[in-house]
């Protein structure tokens, strides 16, 4: 077996280094926004870590109506093409490694579903889905699909007026939503609670300055403590609700391993990070380990 010498630089080593980790079995997974890139999905962050868009954040969101209309005009025109996304290679490769029990769980930090819809099990998505909506009001949950009709019924003309007004279908960002004139949003009605009738309506996301429920970082961080190796990818570890499982996973003295492109907020805690196209990383990292063996 490859034993990686103390001072490897080159990407070579690193990839095996990685392979002969992942090789041992029980890897738990921790993926960011960088792996679904190659399904039309953007990151929030460019090349220099510098955040590209402005989520809306939980402060604004709760400021009032005008705040909730402007997000649900944004939402609506965005999602059909959010949820046409697809699983690319990089999906598909970790349920692969699923299937041949090298890897366990999945922690994501994707709203996407891209992972379930390639095959991925046992998949904890530590900020939410974008295909469940919440009500702040009554607690009561509802499928993003339902709103949407709801949506649909209340604005007829919303989204060929859209087309109209800004010349084609507008750039979608990373949480399924478009930037739109405030002429647009003005003329846009936000959705109403089917069961209370209030206007919270939030999608069942964790927004910018909003905590990962207590329970949901508990259970992550008994994946990662059960893990014999982390595996980070697609993610800067940028945000602390993804870092902390690498400071938990270093402190505990687990291995933890990147696929990601550029640096991470994480690089001194990682034992090999390896920079460059996660799907090709990925798929090599699939044919070395599987080459003739039979899925678990």
């Amino acid at each position: 077996m490859h034993v990686p010498a103390p001072n490897e630089s080159s990407a070579q080593d690193v990839a095996f280094a990685i392979a002969d980790l992942v090789a041992r079995g029980g890897v738990a997974v921790l993926s960011g926004a960088g792996i679904s890139t190659d399904s039309g999905i953007p990151d929030y962050r460019g090349p220099d870590g510098q955040r590209r868009v402005q989520p809306m954040t939980i402060a604004e969101f709760r400021q009032g109506p005008g705040q909730r209309q402007r997000y649900w005009a944004r939402a609506y025109v965005g999602w059909d093409r959010f949820c046409s996304a697809r699983p690319n290679a990089s999906h598909v490769a970790v349920v692969q490694l699923q299937r041949h029990a090298f890897v366990g769980t999945v922690i994501t930090q994707n709203v996407d579903g891209l992972h379930q819809q390639a095959g991925a099990v046992d998949v904890i998505e530590l900020h939410g889905s974008l295909a469940v909506v919440r009500c702040l009001t009554c607690e009561r949950h509802y499928r993003r699909a339902e709103i949407q009709d709801q949506l649909s019924a209340l604005n007829p003309d919303f989204a060929a007026l859209t087309g109209r007004m800004t010349a084609g279908l507008p750039v979608i960002q990373p949480d399924g939503d478009v930037a739109l004139v405030e002429e647009l949003v003005r003329r846009f009605r936000h959705p109403r609670c089917p069961g209370c009738g209030g206007d919270e309506l939030k999608p069942d996301v964790v927004f910018f300055g909003e905590n990962v429920p207590r329970e949901r970082v508990d259970a992550c961080m008994e994946v990662v403590d059960t893990a014999a190796a982390l595996l980070v990818l697609g993610s800067s570890l940028r945000v602390m609700s993804g870092l902390r499982f690498v400071r938990r996973a270093h402190a505990r003295g687990i291995p933890v391993a990147a696929i990601t492109r550029g640096p991470t907020r994480g690089d001194e805690l990682i034992s090999h990070r390896l920079d460059g196209d996660l799907a090709s990383a990925l798929g090599t990292l699939v044919s070395r380990l599987t080459a003739g063996a039979q899925p678990g």
